[in-house]
């Protein structure tokens, strides 16, 4: 495999012994190779609560073509999906159904405030509107915007796949978790040419 899509898929070949090795034979570690597949397979779970949701669906539609990222079934059941994308504002009632469907998404599993009110509570200040989601379930990339362009959306799911790529394997993974922050780099850095 050549560097440069080694690079792309975010794994290391610059071990030295590429050039004894035939072509077609990549060298990575079980980590890089799991957290590729991950990123590579994210299935989102269908949580639209407001007129972000429009913006989500248009995520999903062929203009923006959330296929080349893996994700093009939304998944009605949480027992098949690992992304929650909350779109739109959460009242009260519908609080203990979010966090119940997060409690039956399989580990590991992500959740992404898409908008400012699902992320601050936005405009509805009052009783009935929880003031951000991270009240409920704990959020992985915060979207802001009202509503937040699918572009945005696009922005954010690399983001999230970069934090994907980084994240630890095995029994110890929640300790080393607990204080690691991953750093995230603005796109226009990244990917400017």
């Amino acid at each position: 495999m050549s560097g440069v899509a080694a690079d792309w898929i975010g794994i290391d070949a610059t071990v030295g012994i590429e050039e004894k090795l035939p072509d077609g034979v990549l060298l990575t570690s079980v980590e890089k190779l799991v957290n590729w597949s991950r990123k590579s397979s994210l299935w989102p779970a269908t949580f639209g609560l407001a007129c972000c949701a429009i913006e989500m669906m248009t995520f999903g539609a062929p203009r923006f073509d959330s296929a080349r990222f893996g994700m093009e079934v939304f998944r009605a059941s949480p027992r098949q999906a690992d992304l929650m994308i909350v779109a739109g504002r959460v009242s009260q009632k519908m609080a203990p159904v979010l966090r119940q469907i997060y409690d039956q998404m399989p580990e590991p599993r992500w959740v992404l405030a898409m908008g400012v009110c699902a992320s601050s509570g936005g405009m509805f200040n009052n009783y009935a509107i929880v003031q951000g989601v991270d009240h409920i379930v704990p959020v992985d990339m915060y979207l802001p915007g009202c509503p937040p362009r699918p572009e945005m959306l696009i922005d954010a799911v690399l983001k999230l796949h970069h934090k994907i790529m980084n994240e630890p394997l095995g029994p110890k993974r929640a300790k080393q978790l607990a204080g690691q922050q991953v750093e995230l780099v603005p796109s226009s850095i990244k990917y400017a040419r």
